[in-house]
């Protein structure tokens, strides 16, 4: 089984890539990891098609196989729901030696990595994503929380899983615009750190949509090796992790005002535009690279543009964010494609500029 390791200074683990769920019994079996109850932690939606299938594979080796699903969606995603789980936890008898599993996308991997890095002090949990997005990047690094108060991410913490489990086939039953959402950060990993990586995916796009397995097992495994060197150098975003926030800081922003009504990779497509137009005004990239980047972005049927906001709320918002310390809004620019700069001394009109260059004309 193809694998990659993640280095981190609190654990040292592996995502591991298969064509189907059996794989992962024997990976149990090596990592001693049998002998315990076990809860699946999953949405309705990735629960229809694989929730049943996963529990039965589980089942073959474990007695007491427990499985909680909540309403598939962001809004899901809150203390509330993390309240539910502690107390199926406890009405089941699950203690400090059992395990969770996190099946799905990035509210369930981001959900369930929470509860098992509270629940008892902390439990064992293994990310098992099946969304493209969170194949290449949520499950991938450790962070865990929950949105708070319309804050997207706010209450959180850094809790590593045993490993990761990636079956590629769950990608078949994955709407278009889901896997256009998970393209988003695929395209920003080669933004940021792989120039030919960026112009490989700027080719594929045909291939992508028609679900071609080697074109997609390429992309996620060159996304995760790029998430999990930068993840392996710094855990806990205290420096190099940074850049991975590329287009998220008026992203993330864009997408909290809206209530989650846009997908998470459909936000950050939007920010990339936003860090594209302030690196281009910096003199960072050409105005042919910002056309190009909204180009491949466009081919992948991602927005570039906002409507229904205020440039002024946006602003606002994104001083609330977490990353923002004294009132500085950090963002990192393309400097040019394949390299990135760190800045967090842009003056407010630049910003609101860029934020106004994303807002779309049409209301």
């Amino acid at each position: 089984m193809n694998e990659i390791k993640v280095n981190t200074l609190s654990n040292l683990y592996s995502i591991y890539f298969s064509q189907n769920f059996e794989g992962i019994l024997k990976l149990l079996s090596s990592y001693n990891l049998l002998d315990r109850k076990v809860c699946i932690i999953t949405d309705s939606n990735v629960d229809f098609y694989y929730g049943q299938s996963f529990m039965n594979t589980l089942k073959t080796v474990y007695k007491d196989v427990f499985k909680f699903t909540f309403p598939a969606g962001e809004e899901s995603k809150n203390l509330n729901t993390v309240q539910k789980i502690y107390k199926f936890f406890i009405e089941n008898k699950l203690d400090r030696k059992s395990l969770v599993f996190a099946l799905g996308g990035g509210v369930t991997g981001d959900m369930a990595g929470f509860v098992a890095a509270t629940y008892m002090r902390g439990i064992p949990f293994i990310q098992v994503p099946t969304t493209l997005l969170s194949q290449v990047d949520s499950s991938v690094g450790g962070k865990v929380g929950v949105d708070f108060l319309q804050h997207k991410n706010m209450i959180g913490s850094f809790y590593q899983p045993k490993f990761v489990y990636i079956n590629l086939s769950t990608l078949n039953t994955l709407p278009t615009k889901q896997l256009s959402s998970g393209m988003a950060e695929v395209i920003k990993h080669g933004l940021i750190l792989d120039k030919e990586y960026f112009s490989f995916v700027e080719s594929v796009s045909d291939e992508t949509f028609k679900l071609d397995k080697d074109i997609l097992e390429k992309i996620i495994k060159r996304s995760c090796e790029i998430k999990s060197n930068v993840v392996s150098q710094d855990e806990k975003e205290s420096g190099l992790r940074e850049i991975l926030n590329f287009g998220h800081t008026i992203g993330h922003a864009i997408e909290t005002l809206l209530d989650f009504k846009l997908l998470h990779g459909e936000c950050v497509s939007i920010g990339m535009i936003g860090a594209a137009y302030i690196s281009y005004k910096n003199n960072l990239i050409s105005k042919k690279d910002l056309e190009r980047i909204e180009k491949v972005l466009t081919s992948y049927k991602l927005p570039t543009r906002f409507k229904n906001l205020e440039v002024d709320k946006i602003y606002e918002q994104m001083l609330l964010d977490k990353k923002t310390k004294n009132n500085k809004i950090k963002f990192i620019l393309l400097s040019p494609i394949g390299n990135v700069l760190r800045v967090e001394d842009l003056n407010e009109q630049l910003i609101k500029s860029a934020i106004s260059y994303v807002k779309s004309d049409v209301q």
